[in-house]
């Protein structure tokens, strides 16, 4: 898994990265974050895949249990893109993992993991 963290000063906007998100939690920031964009590839699957965000630092999800406070359908073989022009906060922290099924109980992995891309500041 390759996860990184830029921070764009000009806009004061940090990037998170994860190339190889699938079903284990990672934490995208262990604080309050107000994201502003999402983006998600499931291109390389040819089933849906559902990403979960979390408002609790990753080590308190436990996926499959722990209920996430949002979660976006990725169509198959799909590249899906989300501006927040007016941002979303999770107001604890911000964890991200990706499922083959939506809700709480999915705790299955995509067959090939995705890339997740979220800009928060």
């Amino acid at each position: 898994m390759a996860v990184t963290n830029q921070t764009i000063s000009t806009l004061s906007t940090s990037l998170f990265t994860d190339t190889a998100n699938s079903s284990t939690a990672v934490a995208v920031k262990a604080s309050s974050a107000t994201v502003s964009y999402i983006y998600a590839d499931n291109s390389a699957n040819g089933t849906a895949t559902y990403l979960k965000l979390w408002n609790v630092a990753a080590g308190s999800v436990t996926v499959g249990t722990t209920v996430p406070d949002m979660v976006i359908l990725l169509p198959a073989s799909t590249i899906v893109n989300i501006p927040i022009p007016a941002g979303l906060v999770f107001g604890t922290a911000l964890s991200c993992a990706s499922t083959t099924a939506g809700g709480t109980a999915g705790s299955t992995g995509p067959s090939t993991a995705i890339t997740v891309r979220i800009a928060y500041t």
